[in-house]
């Protein structure tokens, strides 16, 4: 009964966090956040910026290499993220 309980109070902040607009600039700074648990330290240290426009992510990175191996997997890292956020936050990477 505790975990009925529990979901009903999470649908409840869920409805009123989109109510008030707040949903997808939650969830995307949760996917923004994510991004060093999915890729890991040291893609995050040559990674200088991250922001969502759109619903897509722009990762600049100071390397052309990690730039050019993430561009190759990119569908796979927009699954790992939307996932670890448990929404649908994003539907592309750019890599700058």
């Amino acid at each position: 009964m505790k975990r009925n309980n529990t979901e009903q109070v999470g649908d409840v902040i869920r409805q009123l966090l989109r109510q008030q607009g707040l949903e997808t600039p939650l969830n995307e700074y949760r996917l923004v956040e994510a991004w060093k648990d999915v890729v890991g330290p040291t893609i995050t240290k040559y990674t200088t910026n991250l922001y969502i426009r759109n619903q897509t992510l722009y990762v600049h990175m100071s390397s052309s290499v990690l730039r050019q191996e993430l561009s190759m997997g990119r569908q796979l890292l927009i699954r790992n993220l939307n996932a670890q956020v448990g929404s649908q936050v994003i539907v592309n990477i750019i890599f700058c």
